[in-house]
């Protein structure tokens, strides 16, 4: 029992860590309908941006402060994340409104290659490391219930708290603010929203932007866990499932989908693994994901659109 737990803690930790990738794709769908192949490579773009800031910057204003090296060095690339928000709601999205959806997910897979290539070009290849004092010692908890006691990760501890608290959040600017109200009036219709007054372009750079800073806490996270490397972007792949499960439309479902596939990945690993070959891990999400495309397409909270003709 106590192993049971262990690995149903690492699973929630790890779900809790693809819920939060998950928050920019369905951020970005709900606001205007695109489904965001690029959240991976901003991901990558943001880790690698924080990565080089926090090292630049001590160096060009001549301190060696760790800790307002990653201040400043997250404040630097939250800006450039945003200008990049700015920059592809203005010359690309906002040129192609109403277009067909195919047209749309061309556009974000070549802002993918792009994000790739020019953070390359900006920031280097090399595989950089991000330091937020993250602990990387583990600890045992409940030595005198279970035997051996329950190992815990305090890094994967930390970085889900921190995942959990930005979704809370989140989930809050969306409900209480004023900014939030608009979102959701957008992601409801857009029509009705201009209707109103709601400027559709605005509210696109917005959400981008809060996209953007998803996306940088993630890579900022990720990249502390595995390093800052162009296989991050990989990583985030694996939001898309916890998307197809939630639902498209939904914040709740991504964190509810994120913590089912961060434990039926672990749990099937451990358990199924000896008698599958292994590997169960790399592909569990994906098959999950196909089975409820076949049973439920919309997800699990997802709207189920019906169209009268």
């Amino acid at each position: 029992m106590g192993f049971f737990i262990e690995t149903l803690i690492g699973g929630l930790m790890a779900g809790m860590l693809y819920s939060l990738i998950a928050l920019g794709f369905v951020l970005i769908f709900k606001a205007s309908g695109v489904f965001n192949f690029a959240q991976g490579a901003m991901v990558l773009f943001a880790a690698l941006a924080m990565a080089r800031f926090a090292e630049w910057i001590p160096s060009w204003l001549g301190f060696e402060s760790q800790v307002i090296g990653n201040i400043l060095g997250f404040l630097a690339a939250m800006v450039v994340m945003i200008i990049a928000a700015w920059l592809i709601e203005k010359l690309v999205l906002g040129k192609l409104v109403n277009q067909e959806g195919i047209t749309l997910l061309m556009a974000t897979l070549g802002i993918t290659y792009f994000l790739d290539g020019f953070g390359q070009t900006l920031f280097g290849s090399d595989i950089y490391k991000i330091d937020i004092g993250l602990p990387k010692e583990p600890t045992f908890l409940f030595q005198d219930t279970f035997q051996g006691g329950i190992l815990l990760s305090k890094e994967d501890l930390y970085a889900a708290l921190i995942a959990a608290a930005l979704v809370a959040v989140l989930s809050l600017f969306f409900q209480k603010t004023k900014t939030g109200r608009a979102l959701r009036a957008v992601a409801d219709d857009h029509q009705a929203a201009q209707s109103i007054g709601i400027p559709l372009s605005r509210i696109w750079i917005i959400v981008w932007s809060v996209a953007g800073f998803v996306a940088l806490v993630a890579g900022m996270i990720w990249g502390s866990k595995l390093g800052v490397q162009f296989s991050l972007s990989l990583v985030a792949l694996k939001a898309l499932p916890v998307v197809i499960l939630g639902g498209l439309t939904s914040v709740p479902g991504a964190i509810i989908g994120g913590l089912i596939i961060g434990v039926g990945e672990k749990l099937s690993e451990i358990y199924l693994g000896p008698f599958l070959g292994g590997g169960i891990e790399i592909w569990f999400a994906y098959v999950l994901a196909l089975v409820f495309l076949l049973v439920r397409p919309q997800g699990l909270f997802g709207e189920k659109i019906i169209d009268r003709v």
